[in-house]
Formats: structure tokens, sequence, C-alpha cells
């Protein structure tokens, strides 16, 4: 077996190597988001943070 066919895998390896794509991309778009989140959630704190300081 050489390369081209095991990336072929019978004509189905658009399928399965697409499919391993979508999940990885899947994957790095929802540790962005996360990433994101907890950024924008630590900044409220902080403002809450501030706001209680000011009172």
């Amino acid at each position: 077996m050489n390369w081209g066919e095991f990336f072929a895998m019978k004509g189905y390896g658009f399928y399965v190597w697409g499919s391993y794509g979508v999940t990885l991309l899947i994957f790095i778009m929802e540790a962005l988001l996360v990433r994101h989140k907890r950024k924008v959630t630590l900044q409220q704190l902080r403002l809450l943070r501030d706001a209680e300081k000011e009172e």
C-alpha cells in the first residue's frame, strides 16, 4: 500500500479526511470561543470589582 492509496481509502478518502478536517476545525473554534468568553468574563468581573470600589 502506498500513501496515495492510504489517503484515497478506496474512494472514501474525501469523506473520511473531510470529516476529520471538519472535526478539527470545530475543536479549534471551540477552544478559541472558550478563550474569548473567558477573557470577556474576566473583563466584566474587573469592571464590577472596580465599580464596587468606587462606591
